[in-house]
């Protein structure tokens, strides 16, 4: 059975945690932060789980190997 490949991007993007978790980072965080409030800024810093089901499965296909 020949390898995978793994598309980078998404390996780049997503992070697994111990319990399985695919973790990514939040959208908006790159310009025009200067006008936001400094709660949501705090906020932008956090990974948030990725949720949906039909997600995970196409992250999972995208990035066969970082489990």
């Amino acid at each position: 059975m020949p390898k995978i490949k793994t598309r980078k991007t998404a390996a780049k993007r997503f992070k697994i945690t111990g319990s399985g978790k695919i973790m990514r980072l939040k959208a908006e965080r790159s310009h025009l932060r200067r006008r936001k409030a400094k709660r949501v800024l705090r906020a932008y810093d956090r990974t948030v789980e990725v949720e949906t089901r039909g997600e995970k499965k196409r992250i999972r296909r995208c990035a066969p190997y970082l489990w």
